[in-house]
Formats: structure tokens, sequence, C-alpha cells
């Protein structure tokens, strides 16, 4: 058991790179913390007027979760799918042994735009399977009694929460789900004590297991806990995210998550090769190119708490 925790995961501001020309809040991965269960990455891009253009380019061994807070998003892939993607619903892409993608906003001006991107690494049972992808527009919502004020609502995302699962395909035992709390109100948000959890603030204001967060800070709380209470006096958005800690050691460089280093130097080099692995995206004339390899070979992110 990692035991109960309270570390606040507070963003940093990252450029994306390449010729994608934007730059997103990172939570995770944290410098003492690099996975919340299965959960190895954390962005929040927006709310910004921006024209997202983020041209093709590829992935392996992990789940790519976009959700989006306002504005469209239009995702085309390697397997031929062209999908658009608003508030409410889901966008779940797997990389399995490889998978390329591009991300659009909707129209040719900057559109208002917000979404929180999540990765979720595979497990050796499914990293170098087939890639996939799924769309989901109806996800089960669950209420959550108050101990004070009005009733709280969870959206189940990803896994499962308060007995709801999620129709989207997961890999290991992983929760995601979006909380909204009402102003005045406190209520218990039920977990499982053998899986470890994290919460983040998106909108409007929370205290978390008496801790007060800021504005797209993420609370980790460690594991051994059946319920934490969340309070909010104006009302707040959050999202929590969870699951049985992963036990692997993943080695994460750019969009890839893998084993060791040799394992991401032959992505890199089938990516710049055009390799038949990552396939690719019509209606592309550009595609993001890899950046050099560090001069030291990649190692795993180790866990420090």
């Amino acid at each position: 058991m990692i035991g109960q925790h309270r570390l606040i995961l507070e963003p940093r501001e990252v450029p994306l790179g390449g010729v994608r020309g934007m730059n997103v809040l990172r939570a995770l991965p944290h410098r003492n913390l690099p996975t919340i269960g299965a959960w190895c990455f954390l962005d929040r891009f927006g709310p910004a007027d921006t024209r997202m253009r983020v041209e093709p380019h590829p992935h392996i061994g992990l789940q790519t979760v976009t959700w989006p807070l306002v504005g469209e998003i239009r995702h085309r892939d390697s397997l031929g799918s062209d999908a658009d993607l608003r508030r409410g619903q889901l966008n779940l892409m797997t990389a399995g042994n490889g998978i390329s993608h591009s991300e659009y906003s909707i129209g040719e001006e900057p559109i208002p735009l917000d979404a929180l991107q999540f990765w979720v690494v595979l497990p050796e049972s499914a990293r170098h399977g087939a890639a996939g992808f799924e769309r989901h527009t109806a996800l089960p919502g669950v209420t959550l009694p108050a101990v004070d004020g009005a009733d709280a609502a969870a959206t189940v995302v990803l896994g499962e929460f308060a007995g709801a699962t999620s129709p989207a395909t997961v890999h290991t035992p992983i929760v995601g789900a979006e909380i909204v709390v009402p102003a005045g109100t406190a209520v218990h948000l039920p977990l499982r004590a053998d899986w470890e959890h994290g919460i983040m603030l998106v909108e409007g204001a929370a205290t978390v297991a008496e801790h007060p967060l800021t504005l797209n800070d993420t609370l980790y709380l460690g594991d051994s806990r059946e319920s934490v209470e969340v309070s909010s006096a104006e009302g707040a958005l959050l999202f929590l995210l969870g699951g049985e800690p992963f036990e692997d050691e993943i080695v994460m460089w750019w969009n890839f998550a893998g084993r060791t280093h040799d394992e991401i130097a032959a992505a890199r080099a089938d990516w710049e090769a055009a390799s038949a692995r990552f396939g690719e995206v019509e209606g592309h004339d550009v595609r993001i190119p890899a950046p050099p390899l560090p001069d030291v070979r990649l190692m795993p992110r180790g866990r420090r708490i």
C-alpha cells in the first residue's frame, strides 16, 4: 500500500513544440509522481480563443483520453477515424504498438477552446496489441448525496465510480470521473481503499480533504481511503482520476510510453522513416517530426512517494 497523502501537483506551462505552436498546463507526470493508477499524463489546453492545429504525430503504449470543456475538436487518425468531439463526449484512442493522429479545432478562425487531455499507460498485456479508436456520446451519470447543501453529480468518463461503469475500453482497474459540486455543498466521494486517487480543480473553488485547492491544481491523495470530503462555497467542477497503482516502470519520451530506451529509439526511427507501423492520417501534407533523442539513455521515472 502507498498510504494516504496530500501532495499538491502544481501544473507547469509547457510548449508542445514542433509545428503545433501551443502552450498547455501539465500536472502529470510530476517529478515525484510519474503515475496515478495508470494515468501517466494530464494536460489542460485553454481556456483561450485559439486555432488549434495539431498535425499528425505518433503514439505507442498508451491510450489518449480527450475530454473537452468548451469548443469542438476534430480527431483524425491512421485507422481512418474522423470524429468531431464536443462537451460531454469522450474520444478514446488506443495506441497499442503504434498509431498516428491529428487534432484540429473546428473552422478556420480562432474559437473558444478548453479541454483536458490524459494519457493512460497500457499494461504488458495490451501495449503491443492493435490500435483502436472509440467515441462515446452517452456516459453514465451518478448522483452523490450531499452531507450539506444540494446533491453533487458525477459523469463516469473512464472505468468505474460509485457503482457506475463507463462503456469505454480499459485495460487496468481505473477511474476517471467529472464531478460537479453545487455552491454551498459538502459531499463525500466514495473511493476504493486499494486504489490511489487524485482530484483536479477545473473550475470554481473547492476544499478537498480539508485542503483548499487553487484552480488547475491536482491534489494527490494516495490510497487507503474509502471516501474523501469535498466542499465548495461557490460551486466547483473537478476531475477525479485514480486506479490500481501501476507497478511497471515506464519510460516516457515525446509521445511514447515504453519500458526501455531501445524501444523508444526504435519507435522514433520508425516514425522518421514513415514506417507502416504508424500509418498515415488522410487529409494532411504536414506531420510533426520527432525531436532528437537526448545524448544519454532514457531511464524510467521512479516514484518518490
